[in-house]
């Protein structure tokens, strides 16, 4: 999952744009639309704050307006609207009790393994994609635990990623 977009130090970064077509993005548009609260560690979410403030349309306007945490220890002022800090793993944990609509990790690997081996994660939407890098970080944490899941739905792009969702299943 390692530097999708282009991220700089990677030696195959920016391995997403070879397979972006209409249909991937219309997934995520969907999915991102749905979504009330967007969730992100302090990596993701520099990226996200460099790149989305200057955006334009639908995508942009929902990303840019709606609520949004970053798990921080060093962030003071995050710079960009609608956006708390949480310090603590719990802060962004106790989100799930809250009374609002669904939240979405996108990217944070580091944060999306602490969620998974909290038991705060209730389903996963996975895009797999038809390559194999042969190395970089894994979004998979190492645990004692397996992690089983539910198969939700699964679909292909026509450029052969595989959109997959899957239900945590509760132990």
């Amino acid at each position: 999952m390692e530097a999708p977009g282009g991220e700089p130090g990677y030696v195959h970064t920016g391995w997403v744009g070879d397979f972006f077509d209409d249909d991937l993005g219309a997934y995520k548009g969907a999915e991102q639309l749905a979504t009330q609260t967007l969730v992100l560690g302090r990596t993701t979410y520099e990226s996200f704050a460099g790149a989305w403030p200057e955006r334009e349309g639908e995508m942009a306007d929902k990303i840019n307006t709606m609520e949004k945490v970053v798990l921080s220890t060093t962030i003071g002022d995050p710079g960009w609207q609608n956006v708390t800090v949480a310090k603590s793993l719990d802060e962004v944990v106790a989100l799930k009790d809250g009374d609002g609509g669904d939240i979405i990790v996108v990217g944070s690997r580091t944060l999306a393994q602490a969620l998974l081996l909290a038991g705060a994660v209730d389903e996963l939407h996975l895009q797999v994609f038809p390559l194999i890098l042969g190395s970089g970080r894994r979004l998979y944490p190492e645990g004692p635990t397996k992690l089983e899941l539910e198969l939700e739905s699964s679909s292909i792009t026509g450029n052969g990623v595989m959109l997959q969702e899957y239900l945590v299943a509760s132990s």
